[in-house]
């Protein structure tokens, strides 16, 4: 009997805004030759917790993994493995991703997870299925009766280190390359992980730890090439932590994307596009980025610095001139309301925003709110023997709740509220409705590129409407603008964007 492995994606967002799920690709190209799989998406099948279902009561499953994400996909996780858990109790369930690597011992609270693999999972799950034993198993936490072990890190390898993703085995291709503004077939594709900075607030920090491991230009070139050629993409989508490691390293990949000349959209830095050469950013313009998605964060030095940004104010001002010049839209992110002066950094930030606007009235603007993230436990003599740092955060901001300890208690609408920056428990109702208001009057006033769908005189409309709100600064209860934006709906960089 033909003995397999179950890639299981729970549903977290609509078919409109699916794209190709490459941690399971990922995966599936180092189970590939090795072990018959399967990939199960939730966002494209809206049947998959029934198909897993019936997967796993044939008998032939040896173990289910299961990727997921913090915020609304714990649910779904949850649904999914607690069915298969019920039904066939001896088969193993695995979760990876930045839920269980960032929050290692609430996932292992549930019954039903048997194995948690932190950070990067392709030869952590070769290994676990070739049973080794599992103390032996570099980045596995795992339970022994009743006891939880975590085993040392495991030391992340670059993407040329895998074989190419296995796009095929997903069935119907065509159905991830949606249409965006760059195009009508936008795939996503990964040349990077980690990044090397060490920003407060970000995940990436707590997973890569200040590690980056490129993709080299040669093999970026095959995947564009197999992309395009192969599965009709005519844009791209770069997940990568931060695109532009630094300039040298950028110039070849660079060469390459110019030969392909695909419109395309990455992460980026204000400080490392500032820094860029003329020669580098006439690469940049040739190779047709279209949007950079850059960490602003905040409108002081000083805020920058207590995040541990390694940017200043000025390195934004001029990545926007620079953008501006060379045809590539910044888009903007903001994080407001840390728990120090919520207020007064705030009103900062929306004076900062307009004057941005002013430089490049084209730039889009994402304002999210602050979010402590779990930070590794600092190195001792202990640490470094055992090979193990762990996230360790116990509550959530100085004087904030205590975090869940259970898959089910982040599911609380609260919980998801806060990881997906969306609230924190500091903040005063009058501070949240002045940052939806200002967004309210800032998104009519400069109707987002990204939105392809919404006619030119819609957007015209809610711009004129916007005007005065936005000149005068009175962005208080903009009921005008809400009523026209239920006539004319118009997407949201936030949650709707690339």
């Amino acid at each position: 009997m033909t003995r397999r492995v179950l890639l299981v994606n729970p549903r977290m967002c609509s078919r409109r805004s699916m794209r190709l799920p490459l941690s399971l690709l990922a995966l599936g190209a180092a189970l590939e030759g090795r072990w018959d799989y399967e990939i199960l998406d939730g966002n494209a099948d809206a049947t998959v917790p029934e198909r897993a279902l019936q997967a796993v009561t044939d008998g032939t499953v040896d173990l289910v993994g299961v990727t997921v994400m913090p915020g609304p996909q714990v649910a779904p996780a949850i649904e999914i493995s607690a069915a298969l858990r019920a039904a066939r109790p001896e088969v193993p369930i695995a979760w990876g991703g930045y839920f269980p690597t960032l929050y290692p011992a609430a996932a292992l609270q549930a019954p039903y997870v048997d194995y948690v693999v932190r950070g990067q999972g392709e030869d952590t799950l070769v290994e676990l299925l070739e049973r080794r034993p599992a103390a032996g198993i570099r980045g596995l936490s795992w339970k022994d009766g009743g006891t939880v072990r975590h085993n040392a890190d495991r030391h992340f390898r670059p993407p040329d280190a895998y074989p190419p993703y296995p796009y095929a085995r997903l069935g119907d291709v065509s159905q991830y390359l949606r249409p965006s503004f760059m195009g009508r077939r936008t795939a996503v594709h990964q040349a990077a992980i980690g990044c090397r900075y060490h920003c407060e607030f970000c995940g990436v920090v707590t997973l890569f730890q200040g590690a980056t491991r490129l993709q080299g230009p040669a093999r970026l070139d095959a995947d564009i090439r197999t992309l395009r050629d192969r599965w009709g993409a005519d844009a791209l989508q770069f997940y990568d932590h931060n695109f532009f490691d630094t300039e040298e390293a950028s110039r070849p990949i660079l060469e390459v994307l110019a030969r392909h000349a695909l419109p395309w959209w990455c992460y980026a830095r204000t400080d490392t596009l500032a820094g860029f050469s003329p020669e580098t950013w006439e690469l940049v313009r040739q190779s047709r980025l279209t949007m950079a998605y850059l960490g602003a964060e905040a409108a002081s030095d000083e805020a920058l610095r207590q995040m541990k940004k390694g940017a200043r104010v000025e390195h934004t001002f001029e990545a926007a001139r620079l953008c501006r010049a060379h045809g590539v839209i910044p888009e903007f992110s903001f994080v407001l309301g840390g728990p120090e002066d919520p207020a007064g950094e705030m009103e900062k930030t929306l004076s900062f925003i307009k004057r941005l606007k002013t430089i490049h009235p084209e730039c889009e603007v994402v304002l999210y709110f602050y979010t402590p993230t779990p930070r590794r436990e600092a190195a001792s003599e202990r640490t470094r023997a055992l090979g193990l740092r762990l996230p360790v955060q116990e509550r959530y901001g100085p004087q904030g709740p205590e975090l869940p300890t259970t898959p089910e208690e982040w599911t609380e609408p609260r919980w998801i509220e806060y990881v997906c920056h969306r609230d924190a428990p500091w903040l005063s109702p009058r501070l949240r409705q002045r940052v939806k208001d200002f967004a309210t009057v800032l998104g009519c006033r400069f109707p987002t590129v990204q939105d392809h769908t919404t006619p030119r005189w819609g957007k015209a409309l809610l711009s004129t409407l916007a005007s005065w709100r936005y000149a005068t600064g009175r962005y208080g209860h903009p009921w005008e603008l809400a009523l026209a934006r239920r006539l004319i709906p118009l997407r949201e960089p936030q949650s709707e964007g690339l």
